[in-house]
């Protein structure tokens, strides 16, 4: 027994060896390319990160300013200008120094290029802000340096009274204040308001 029992053993040490050869071969045998390699795996799946159902918190010396909520999130540094996409809807808030909503948004879609801190929104854009009058466009980008909104798509703003039109918009952070470039349509004014 003790004999079948070394004969097994050096069998299987024989085998083991004729195997690792084969599998060195095969090894030394292998080259790969990493043109070939970054081609076939896509190397930007590597370069980006995702996230769902997150809060950005933009905050001003220790306040929150604007609390941004999005479905998807992407981020790619590697991109030139990296930036981050929100592509199936986000909705922020824009806060005053005592926490109280000022105005909301809405969109289909978002994309922040930080670099430049610069907002590029969307798709179904509507803005309400504290007085409850709504904004309605295509596409608005918010420069964060100056803290402004501006397009030059076409804008409807509907308040209590009236209902304006135009091509264009200059807006404050908080749509308190705004300023339709090229108005179109009839407007309501106060008879102590039309100038002479």
């Amino acid at each position: 027994m003790i004999k079948w029992q070394q004969c097994r053993t050096d069998r299987h040490r024989f085998r083991f060896g004729r195997e690792a050869l084969l599998f060195l071969l095969l090894l030394a045998a292998c080259k790969n390319d990493p043109k070939e390699i970054s081609a076939l795996t896509g190397k930007s799946l590597y370069q980006v990160d995702r996230a769902e159902d997150i809060t950005l918190i933009y905050s001003e010396h220790g306040k929150v300013k604007a609390r941004i909520y999005a479905t998807e999130y992407i981020s790619n540094d590697a991109a030139k200008p990296p930036y981050m996409d929100m592509k199936k809807g986000i909705k922020a808030e824009v806060y005053n120094d005592s926490m109280q909503v000022e105005s909301t948004l809405t969109a289909n879609y978002a994309r922040y290029y930080e670099k430049q801190g610069n907002f590029l929104i969307r798709d179904n854009i509507v803005v309400v802000n504290k007085k409850g009058e709504t904004l309605n466009t295509e596409e608005l980008v918010w420069n964060q340096s100056i803290q402004k909104f501006f397009t030059e798509k076409f804008v409807k703003i509907t308040t209590p009274t009236l209902v304006m039109y135009g091509d264009g918009l200059e807006a404050n952070q908080d749509f308190s204040w705004y300023r339709i470039l090229n108005q179109k349509g009839t407007m309501l004014v106060d008879k102590g308001e039309v100038p002479n």
